[in-house]
């Protein structure tokens, strides 16, 4: 029987190899991440190979306990330490009785596609996302194409720091082959691009590298290849197309280069980031406008959700109100606008951080970069004549900040994020910066509307010990800037638990 797992266990002693260690922080609202490096490195340890299969034990005990049948697909990325996580993962899943099957390397979406394929309700994919190496995680579910959320997250955290374990016995494990072949070709079929269109494909030397480049060019696409051989140290930015590093670099290639379009792939495959042609990033959200304003020509009155850090453009797009649109701000999480988007039947659900989530037709409800990547070079195609940069200018105008993240422990988050949403909503009906407070979205954090449409977002973040920050305004860059470090850096800064932000505007 497999012990309660420790939240601690001293370094340099013989327990760390033998005891399971767990830390509870790792559980997060949608998925799990820990720091995995061992002992002896500066950051200590949150998790071993022995509390991996603890982990794999408890999520075993849950999906019998859900009541779902226990066949479940796993896959794992590229970094060094997932391999041997997935292993030990594995025997805790086959010791509470279920069905594994082994993708091998994988993308996240290639393994909720693969749930598809090979007719499987769970899924356990290993990966640390876009985190820096080090880190090691889980992305998980049992209901097809949903992942886990809050509830499911807490019994399962619940589960194993308790070391409520339930043995059972005909697990199994099988080795899956050639399903990277079937999903690229899943992901490609029925696109028929009418003319040749130019891609920059940059996977920052992670696991993306070996998907995307084909799956481009099985769309008839004309690929550039940038950072795509697989390395797991990273040696030129982490994988994320979120972050200013990788986005300069992208911005560079294009103008060195010349394309019609960079397509960032992060290090798991289920985030898509995009620079122009003229080498301007268009972030997520107004990826996501771009899309829904072409797709609802062909879908009239469609639905789309977005999270509450996108930009408030959707509510005035005349284009979206001419075809009936509907948009539903929700909660920011991939498993939140995933299960949002699925619920309310809407055709897509566009995620600020680069999750894009595809409902049939187009998808299966998860979120794929390769399907977003499809999805964008079909409406370069549908609008010949017009560039990347031209279907950005055509909307409208306001000025949306790089997603912010000062650090703040996961301990104290939530409660600085209680402060600061109580602070805001004592300033509703009074002016800041000289403008009236006339909203205060609470729904994720605080989302703060003044009255010319501007507004500022603090919330927690779900997967790493920080809090995020994203500002718009509607009248200039410099005013965004204003709102930023006039408003939300010194009322923040109020609070001792925050410290020091990723990156600044």
């Amino acid at each position: 029987m497999m012990p309660k797992p420790l939240a601690h266990i001293e370094a340099n002693t013989l327990e760390f190899e033998i005891l399971p260690m767990v830390k509870p922080t790792g559980f997060r609202e949608y998925d799990a991440r820990w720091w995995f490096n061992g002992i002896g490195h500066e950051k200590a340890p949150e998790l071993n190979f022995t509390g991996v299969q603890a982990l794999g034990l408890g999520m075993a005990t849950l999906f019998h306990e859900m009541g779902v049948t226990p066949k479940v697909v796993t896959g794992h990325d590229f970094r060094s330490i997932s391999q041997p996580i997935k292993n030990a993962l594995i025997l805790g899943l086959v010791q509470g009785g279920c069905e594994v099957l082994d993708v091998g390397l994988a993308l996240s979406p290639m393994v909720y596609w693969s749930q598809f394929e090979l007719d499987a309700a769970c899924c356990a994919m290993v990966t640390a996302s876009h985190n820096e190496n080090g880190w090691t995680g889980v992305k998980m579910g049992a209901d097809r194409p949903l992942t886990f959320g809050p509830v499911e997250m807490g019994r399962l955290k619940e589960i194993v720091m308790a070391g409520d374990f339930v043995p059972r016995a005909g697990g199994g494990h099988h080795r899956v082959d050639g399903m990277r072949e079937k999903y690229i070709a899943s992901v490609a079929d029925g696109v028929k691009l009418s003319r040749p269109i130019k891609v920059i494909a940059a996977c920052g030397n992670g696991t993306a590298g070996a998907f995307a480049p084909d799956a481009l060019r099985a769309m008839g696409a004309e690929v550039i290849e940038m950072d795509c051989d697989l390395d797991n140290t990273f040696p030129k930015y982490n994988p994320n197309p979120e972050d200013a590093e990788m986005l300069h670099e992208m911005s560079k290639a294009v103008k060195d280069l010349g394309a019609d379009v960079v397509l960032g792939f992060d290090g798991d495959g289920d985030r898509c980031g995009v620079v122009d042609n003229t080498g301007e990033e268009i972030y997520a959200d107004k990826i996501g406008l771009m899309l829904a304003r072409d797709l609802s020509k062909n879908y009239k009155n469609a639905t789309f959700v977005v999270d509450v850090k996108s930009t408030g453009l959707y509510k005035t797009d005349p284009i979206l109100k001419e075809n009936g649109a509907t948009v539903d701000y929700y909660k920011t999480g991939h498993s939140y606008i995933k299960r949002r988007t699925n619920e309310l039947g809407a055709l897509a659900g566009f995620e600020k951080s680069g999750h894009f989530f595809f409902r049939p037709p187009i998808g299966l409800g998860y979120d794929c970069a390769l399907t977003a990547a499809k999805a964008i070079l079909e409406m370069l195609d549908r609008n010949p004549g017009k560039t990347m940069a031209d279907l950005r200018d055509e909307l409208g105008v306001a000025f949306t900040s790089l997603t912010m993240s000062p650090h703040c422990g996961d301990e104290v988050k939530y409660d600085v994020v209680d402060k600061m949403v109580a602070e805001y909503e004592a300033l509703n009906g009074t002016e800041i910066l000289g403008r009236k407070v006339v909203d205060v979205n609470t729904v994720n954090g605080a989302r703060v509307t003044l009255e010319d449409g501007s507004w500022v977002l603090i919330r927690a973040s779900s997967n790493k010990p920080e809090l995020v920050v994203v500002v718009e305004s509607m009248s200039s860059e410099d005013d965004m800037r204003d709102l930023f470090h006039k408003e939300i850096k010194p009322r923040l800064g109020k609070h001792p638990e925050v410290g020091a932000y990723n990156q600044e505007i």
